[in-house]
């Protein structure tokens, strides 16, 4: 039996909005080289159901497809179907450090699935459910951490830069289910930015003082940690995975969610306010227009503004 735990992010480039990093978390039959195999066949079953979230969601064209994918995972992680943040958010055990971002109440009352289509969700669910069985594979769980950007500007007073957070936060999150398990694993991730070197990064999320460097080259680094018995792999279109994939349309869901509130809290705050996805030009003009809500709100602009 083989553990393989997939993680993938959404919002690395905003200025507005959390940085999240999702994770999957699955067991196989088997060994670790017979993998992408396995998942392979897989996707090749399941009609589109989990892919590149950038492909399956943009902006304006509905929630339906992005949705159905994540609720189904949740039901096949033996979730139940959630009708609220808060119930996603303990289905996926959701982690977000310090206070509340300023939208919580907005977040708090956004109720799920919002494109209405719960029977899709678990009629696709039991689908799958029956395809991973026939295939020895089995979705164990998903997590997720939030980092708002409160948090984000204090670890870059920390002293840490844009991409140290991203690995910092992703590898925390991957090496907890394996310490857990303590079995031969597979860590499959996408590549962070431009960065091609982990091996430090690795020897201190996994506390593992040996970190042997197998590839780092310019589509794929990998590593292997003798202590842990684990494979670890960062790689360009990482999501070609499906459990990548699908912990690319977590982290994606969870963004649009929160995203959703943060503009019907300024919203509510300034009505003439356009609503912004929080990319960076977008994100100025946003800055500009808001500003004197900003202000009346007391709210520091360090709790809303990425700095980087």
């Amino acid at each position: 039996m083989t553990l393989v735990v997939a993680a993938d992010e959404a919002g690395y480039g905003p200025n507005l909005g959390p940085l999240v990093v999702a994770a999957t978390i699955w067991e196989a039959s088997c060994g670790a080289g017979d993998l992408d195999a396995s998942f392979a066949v897989l996707a090749d079953s399941i009609d589109g159901l989990w892919g590149d979230s950038k492909k399956i969601y943009r902006a304006g064209q509905g929630w339906g497809a992005l949705e159905t994918g994540v609720l189904a995972g949740v039901l096949l992680a033996g979730g139940q179907m959630p009708v609220s943040w808060g119930e996603l958010g303990r289905a996926i055990h959701v982690v977000e450090a310090m206070v509340p971002p300023p939208e919580h109440r907005e977040r708090e009352a956004i109720a799920l699935p919002r494109s209405g289509f719960a029977a899709t969700c678990g009629a696709r669910a039991e689908a799958v459910g029956n395809r991973l069985m026939a295939a020895g594979l089995r979705l164990r769980g998903i997590r997720c951490r939030i980092v708002q950007p409160a948090e984000f500007n204090m670890l870059l007073d920390a002293g840490l830069n844009k991409s140290d957070i991203l690995s910092h936060v992703t590898l925390d999150l991957v090496a907890a289910p394996v310490a857990e398990a303590a079995r031969e694993a597979v860590v499959w991730c996408d590549r962070h930015g431009g960065r091609r070197r982990y091996a430090p990064l690795v020897s201190r999320a996994f506390s593992a003082p040996m970190v042997q460097v197998v590839a780092e080259a310019a589509a794929r680094s990998a590593y292997h940690i003798p202590e842990r018995n684990c494979r670890i792999e960062f790689s360009v279109g990482g999501e070609a995975r499906l459990p990548v994939a699908l912990a690319s349309m977590t982290a994606k869901y969870m963004r649009e969610l929160s995203m959703a509130a943060f503009n019907a809290h300024w919203r509510r705050c300034m009505p003439s306010l356009e609503p912004t996805a929080g990319y960076p030009v977008d994100a100025s003009r946003w800055r500009r227009e808001a500003a004197a809500a900003v202000e009346a709100s007391g709210v520091p602009w360090d709790a809303i503004w990425r700095r980087a």
